[in-house]
Formats: structure tokens, C-alpha cells, sequence
């Protein structure tokens, strides 16, 4: 079945729905989970902070911020006796579509699962989704995990 999941995390609730599925996926199959977080600068910039400040005191907390998000899931994961390794990456203006869908490549991935907030109309033209972006250019299945609406 599967023997590499890549999870892509970022602290949203809808990533730690994936997360949730990854795990029961995981431990279904014996898969290792292979835990993502990316930094994408480009989302923080005012463009009012000095270089300097972005790089000696910006740059440094979502750094942090993000390896504690893959730190936390993967405590979680191994308490449940789940193989998982964690990677930090930096946007460097590439989408984080596309950053994911290299990562899934050179970790050799059979499955991705990322949450996915679902956005329709007006909000998905004006913000985009790398969700569904991922799902057109991965070398591998996507699993997209959203919240249950009500009925």
C-alpha cells in the first residue's frame, strides 16, 4: 500500500485534519510520515521593515515558529509508534505548490495528504489555492482534507 506519506503542515486546523488522516493512514499501513513546513517569506513582507530587521529578527521567529509546528506533529505521530522525519524549507518565490510537489519527488512519496480549507467562489479567485494547484501537478495522489460542514 503506502510506505511514504507527505504531510505539508502550517499550523491551520485544517492541517492538523490531515495530520489526523495521516495517521490512521499511517498506522493502517506501516507507512513513515514525512512532515513539511515551509516558510514563505513573501506572506510576512510589509515592506515597510528595514532588510535588516527582516533578516536579524523576522526571519528567525517563523524559522522557529515552524520547526516548533513540525516538532509538535511529530511527537504526536511518534507516540503513536509512527515513523516520521520533518523538513523546514524556505519559499525563495517558488509556489508552495510546486515546492511540495518537488519535495514529494526526491523523498519518494506515494501519497500526499494536505488539508485543504475548501474556498469557493470570490475567496478561492482572490486568495488562490495551492491545494488545488497541488492536485494538477503532483507526481503522486493527493489526498485533500477539509472540515466537515454542516449540513
Amino acid at each position: 500500500m503506502y510506505k511514504t506519506l507527505l504531510v505539508p503542515l502550517d499550523g491551520s486546523a485544517t492541517a492538523q485534519l490531515a495530520l489526523d488522516e495521516a495517521l490512521v493512514l499511517a498506522r493502517l499501513s506501516g507507512a513513515s510520515v514525512q512532515l513539511l513546513h515551509i516558510v514563505d517569506a513573501m506572506e510576512h513582507i510589509t515592506g515597510f521593515e528595514p532588510p535588516a530587521v527582516h533578516i536579524g529578527d523576522i526571519r528567525p521567529r517563523f524559522l522557529q515558529a515552524g520547526q516548533q509546528i513540525l516538532e509538535q506533529a511529530a511527537a504526536l505521530l511518534q507516540a503513536q509508534g509512527v515513523a516520521v522525519h520533518t523538513t523546514l524549507l524556505e519559499s525563495r518565490g517558488e509556489r508552495v505548490s510546486e515546492l511540495i510537489a518537488a519535495q514529494a519527488t526526491r523523498l519518494g512519496a506515494d501519497l500526499i495528504v494536505l488539508g485543504t480549507h475548501g474556498r469557493r467562489g470570490v475567496d478561492r479567485l482572490l486568495i488562490g489555492s495551492d491545494a488545488e494547484q497541488l492536485a494538477r501537478i503532483a507526481p503522486v495522489p493527493v489526498l485533500l482534507v477539509r472540515e466537515r460542514r454542516a449540513a
